[in-house]
């Protein structure tokens, strides 16, 4: 029979803690729903003596969530703990977790609380018994746990659960351990702990060595049974265990996993980019389940298989999670059976083209611009003398000027064919739009911004900035992309582009 794992989020409280700006209260509450829809047990949901907002979002998100429990953190005082009690006291449930900390390595007790092992002991049991009058369900972590003397963490444990904990934690607090040896670590705790069997055991891990997933994996099925972790990994450092990654393992390798959790996992890949867009932070394309490269092609021989049966390069399909079945990258590594795939897909049969022509011209092509898109193969296929520099647009000039803060001025020169167009607008609007309004005013091809993306990298000790556009131009989306040193500049590269693309388009279907 298979073992439920308990699902215990802390994006809001060790995912935060990571953020450049902490989350404000209304923030917190959409990532608590978001989190409570996908069906999480438990959200830790901050750590109120930490500072006003924090109380202030436990308590908006405890009066608000219904399905899942709320935890808050605190430290072993009992300040912290009557604190943490009062933000979830108008708790939607009225049950609520406290979730207790305190370092138990020999490190964090004699350099960072200046203690001895006896005064955490006495420590850790008055806060469990001041964290009983407030509620049974009481989380105990040991903190470096990962780094603790064995038979001081089973003193510990042994003593917190004699007074009421339900949930043992056992983290790796800075991403130390390696799964062998941190599978050894809950074993020895099942072994060695007489009355273990009255609490869960929980595992927290960080990734600083990359091996937070794997802890986390081999802990459960050394007995752990509940497992923390933040969406997309954030968290101190080099992140907390994605859960993302431990819930689609789970799921992904039942045959040897005999788990199971209450997620929704179609609601995965909308949480994910939901809240890397209100924290601000970028998902890796490379990143596992949701980076944007997850369920990419690039390789011919890989794209070739992905079309006789999708298992043979995907063990998770992108619909499992939510996601949508992504078109194959179009690179000079594709083959033949990928262009003749997309030509089909745009309505074309192979006896409308010559396949061997057309793919000796896109590996030329290809090895020079790098990715190019169906509407390109398109123009490669059937325009004369198609040549992807032999651009219709071309930017002459582009001045723009903001009047009080509020109205943007734009002016612009573009080239179009043999003629210069000159074009100028007055707008409040969102300078991203109006610059896309007047191209469109100007090249009188009538776009819509669809998605806008900006990434700011160093290049030795250059700043240099990416940005990628997706295009909607009569229902179909265009893609631009342009790397320079000034984000104006490859915005509007970027468009003309994708006018350019348009333009070729159109010379096919006419």
């Amino acid at each position: 029979m298979k073992e439920k794992i308990i699902i215990f989020d802390t994006t809001l409280r060790d995912g935060d803690q990571s953020l450049q700006h902490s989350l404000k209260s209304n923030d917190k509450l959409k990532i608590a729903k978001l989190l409570e829809k996908m069906g999480v047990d438990i959200i830790e949901a901050g750590f109120p003596i930490s500072s006003p907002e924090d109380f202030k979002s436990v308590n908006l998100i405890s009066k608000n969530i219904k399905n899942s429990t709320i935890c808050s953190l605190a430290r072993c005082k009992n300040e912290d703990i009557d604190i943490a009690a009062k933000a979830m006291s108008n708790s939607f449930s009225r049950s609520f977790r406290i979730h207790l900390f305190i370092g138990t390595s020999n490190l964090h007790i004699k350099y960072k609380l200046r203690k001895n092992f006896e005064e955490i002991l006495e420590m850790a049991i008055n806060s469990v018994k001041r964290a009983k009058k407030y509620t049974n369900d009481i989380e105990f972590s040991c903190e470096d746990a990962g780094r603790t003397n064995i038979d001081n963490l089973c003193i510990i444990i042994e003593n917190v659960i004699k007074h009421g904990v339900t949930t043992i934690n056992i983290p790796d607090t800075v991403g130390y351990n390696i799964p062998t040896e941190f599978s050894k670590i809950i074993k020895l705790i099942i072994n060695k702990v007489p009355n273990i069997d009255k609490s869960i055991i929980s595992i927290h891990c960080h990734n600083d060595l990359g091996m937070a997933a794997g802890n986390s994996i081999t802990a459960i099925q050394s007995g752990a049974r509940q497992i923390e972790g933040t969406i997309n990994g954030i968290g101190e450092r080099s992140g907390n265990t994605a859960l993302e990654e431990i819930i689609m393992a789970i799921k992904t390798r039942k045959d040897i996993l005999n788990f199971y959790t209450d997620i929704n996992h179609k609601k995965i890949y909308k949480t994910s980019k939901i809240i890397s867009k209100i924290c601000n932070v970028n998902i890796s394309p490379n990143k596992s389940i949701i980076g944007s490269n997850a369920f990419s092609h690039s390789s011919g021989i890989h794209q070739d298989g992905i079309l006789k049966n999708r298992k043979n390069y995907e063990i998770i399909s992108p619909e499992t999670i939510g996601a949508k079945n992504k078109e194959f990258n179009l690179t000079s590594r594709s083959g033949r059976a990928a262009i003749k795939y997309h030509m089909n897909k745009m309505g074309y049969s192979e006896d409308k083209y010559n396949l061997n022509k057309l793919y000796k011209n896109f590996i030329k092509l290809t090895d020079k611009y790098g990715r190019i898109f169906s509407y390109d193969l398109e123009a490669l296929a059937f325009l004369k003398n198609f040549k992807k520099e032999s651009n219709y647009f071309k930017l002459k000039h582009l001045k723009i000027s903001i009047k009080n803060n509020v109205e943007n001025n734009i002016l612009i020169k573009l080239v179009c064919g043999e003629n210069t167009k000159i074009c100028s607008i007055k707008t409040k609007s969102n300078i991203i739009y109006a610059i896309c309004k007047i191209f469109s005013k100007t090249s009188n091809i009538k776009i819509k911004l669809k998605k806008f993306k900006s990434i700011f990298e160093k290049d030795k000790n250059n700043l240099i900035n990416k940005v990628s556009i997706i295009i909607l131009y009569k229902k179909n989306k265009f893609y631009g992309e342009k790397i320079t040193s000034n984000f104006i500049e490859s915005y509007t590269k970027s468009i003309v582009n994708v006018l350019n693309s348009i333009w070729k388009y159109n010379k096919i279907i006419r």
